[in-house]
């Protein structure tokens, strides 16, 4: 029995896997189990944010395996705080709650809202408006508050209480505001609806409506933040600051983490015994989560991610088959004329690249600090694959 055979005979048929084993990385770069080799434009979904192995991040996380691998919550950690302290000085948040996901940390965002709500205005204060293509994750509830009918199926009775409106319109929004909406929730750009950025204008209307209103700006930056999109967080580059902000996926370079994090306004609004997660703030990935901090939270690195984004824009607009390209920094969608880009992927995989599909675009999350020239390398099989 090969691998694959081996696996599937025994984990649940939940993904729609490509057939490679991976078997280790180097750099930016997979390796399958039987030695081939793999340019990666993907990043394990945005989330291998220094690639494979990184020297330093792994020297860290290895590190803290030999001092303290887990220890209850009822307990403190040094690595904890100082993971703590250096995120909110990197965000300018105060107070943050450790989960091990992005849909954890939107569970966290939800119930904060909501509890703020609910001690100041009474139970009756609770609806969240969400974006129509939105997706904030894969729990019962985050999937309620996710704005694509292609989720909302199977999984009756859904939890109530996620009012959608549609993205970029701000007279829908404004139709949708009553004495019931206790939060607004965004994804300043849609990964999984197709790597659609929303406007800034539009960003500004939601942030002042939600000052003015009381209501809860929640940013989801599970796929954008840690210096995705060329500022630590997208909502720098928006210029707005949310009452609370959610990340997971690159923030621990590999490490399962997930973040909630808000100002000292909202800090204390989730007290003992109100929210809790076993594993949260685990000490590997505060290590983990400090080496990515040390090296993507820096202007030049950041500068990078932008320059790299726009070098990518450059060469694939000359593709003859490339329709048009969005996103920020080394966060982008890819739009064809003629191709599907779920045939793209399947090929690209044969030919030893990796990349995502994002709807009907290709997605490219490349690791951080990809090289020019391991750019170069990808993307020349791409373009050969949209070419042929």
């Amino acid at each position: 029995m090969n691998t694959i055979e081996q696996f599937n005979s025994h984990v649940m048929q939940t993904y729609g896997r490509l057939p490679i084993v991976a078997e280790k990385g180097d750099g930016r770069t997979c390796i399958d189990e039987n030695g081939k080799v793999y340019i990666d434009l993907g990043s394990g979904i945005g989330t291998n944010s220094l690639g494979y192995c990184d020297e330093d991040w792994a020297k860290a996380v290895s590190e803290q395996a030999f001092k303290l691998q887990h220890t209850s919550n009822y307990y403190y950690t040094k690595v904890q705080a100082d993971f703590a302290e250096r995120l909110c000085n990197v965000t300018g948040y105060d107070k943050i709650f450790f989960g091990n996901s992005g849909a954890e940390a939107n569970e966290c965002a939800i119930k904060l809202a909501r509890k703020y709500s609910f001690d100041k205005y009474g139970m009756d204060r609770h609806n969240i408006i969400t974006l129509v293509n939105s997706f904030h994750g894969r729990t019962l509830c985050t999937l309620s508050a996710t704005g694509q009918d292609s989720f909302h199926n199977y999984f009756f009775p859904f939890v109530e209480g996620f009012i959608n409106v549609n993205a970029n319109d701000i007279q829908d929004l404004k139709s949708k505001l009553d004495g019931s909406i206790c939060a607004i929730m965004v994804e300043f750009i849609q990964g999984e609806g197709g790597v659609i950025p929303l406007d800034r204008e539009y960003i500004k209307e939601v942030e002042n409506i939600c000052k003015e209103n009381d209501i809860l700006f929640i940013a989801d930056e599970v796929q954008t933040g840690a210096g995705r999109t060329g500022t630590f967080l997208t909502s720098q580059a928006f210029g707005v600051k949310p009452d609370v902000t959610t990340m997971a996926k690159g923030l621990a370079g590999g490490v399962p983490i997930g973040v909630c994090l808000t100002t000292n306004q909202f800090g204390d609004v989730l007290v003992k015994g109100t929210h809790g997660s076993t594993f949260g703030g685990n000490p590997l990935a505060c290590a983990g989560g400090i080496a990515v901090i040390d090296k993507v939270a820096t202007p030049h690195f950041l500068d990078e991610v932008t320059k790299k984004g726009e070098y990518i824009k450059e060469k694939l607009s000359k593709c003859s088959e490339v329709d048009n390209i969005c996103g920020m920094g080394l966060m982008l969608g890819i739009s064809l004329k003629t191709k599907k880009a779920s045939d793209i992927l399947v090929k690209a995989c044969d030919n030893g690249l990796l990349i995502l599909t994002a709807k009907e675009k290709i997605r490219l999350l490349p690791p951080l600090n990809i090289t020019y020239d391991e750019l170069d390398m990808g993307l020349n099989i791409l373009i050969r694959l949209l070419e042929e």
